[in-house]
């Protein structure tokens, strides 16, 4: 029966479920950081499952998360824009993002 018996997985085969950064990714990013007042980022590395994103936190916790391809590119708009950019890992995220997801459960719930 095999209760605990896993089928090795084959090595070469890529495990990346997600897409890859595009240049909407960045633009959006961008139009983020242009439209709103005390972003921040906070980079999220990469996984089996997604690329690099970035989270953009804005003064008022409202957020958003998309992939930027690398941590190089990440650091890229973060200084063309002088925004702060921060490892999600080490820092975590500021209350007043959990703040505003309370705030608005409707765009949580996606």
């Amino acid at each position: 029966m095999g209760w605990f018996s896993r089928r090795a997985a084959d090595p070469t085969t890529p495990t990346k479920l997600d897409r890859e950064a595009n240049r909407e990714d960045l633009a959006q990013l961008e139009a983020f950081v242009t439209s709103r007042s005390g972003v921040e980022f906070y980079l999220e590395p990469e996984t089996t499952a997604t690329d690099t994103t970035v989270v953009a936190i804005a003064h008022d916790g409202e957020w958003i998360r998309r992939r930027t391809g690398s941590p190089r590119a990440a650091g890229k708009i973060a200084q063309r824009y002088a925004v702060p950019l921060y490892e999600a890992a080490r820092t975590g995220y500021p209350e007043r993002m959990r703040a505003w997801n309370r705030a608005h459960p409707e765009r949580h719930a996606r």
